[in-house]
């Protein structure tokens, strides 16, 4: 596991564009986070790493926002879904394997997550902007990203 702390969303996003660096394109990142520990943030400099400059934002009412860079990427928001049946609805199974997929809110399906993905557990400290994270699935990569 890669440990990682940033001091302000501006460091977060250059977390995300330097964990796109070492993407092949048809990864799951799984962000695990309380509300506001910056997964947005974190997606966000993700799509622009991956020659992304759309606006971002995280897809709460849509679901899932869908942009094309070096690699589509699918950026779901799983905060709303409750069960199989739930997920099922939003054509989440259509997108595996077709581009990057990253998901937040991912506890609330975890049982659905593939059991390779790339799992972000994203952490705030009594610091206003500092934020800890921790990587799995990525150690191959910890000279690039740290």
């Amino acid at each position: 596991m890669i440990k990682i702390i940033t001091g302000s969303p501006k460091q977060t996003e250059e977390l995300g564009s330097k964990i796109a660096s070492v993407l092949k394109g048809r990864e799951m990142i799984a962000l695990f986070g309380n509300l506001g520990a910056g997964k947005t943030a974190f997606t966000r400099g993700l799509c622009e790493g991956l020659g992304i400059h759309d606006s971002v934002c995280s897809p709460t009412f849509a679901i899932v926002n869908a942009y094309k860079g070096k690699f589509p990427v699918y950026h779901f928001d799983m905060y709303r879904i409750t069960d199989v049946e739930d997920l099922f609805a939003t054509g989440y199974y259509d997108y595996l394997g077709s581009g990057v997929i990253i998901i937040e809110w991912s506890e609330n399906i975890e049982s659905e997550l593939e059991p390779d993905c790339i799992r972000i557990r994203i952490t705030k400290t009594n610091a206003e902007n500092e934020r800890i994270f921790e990587i799995e699935g990525l150690d191959e990569y910890a000279d690039v990203i740290c």
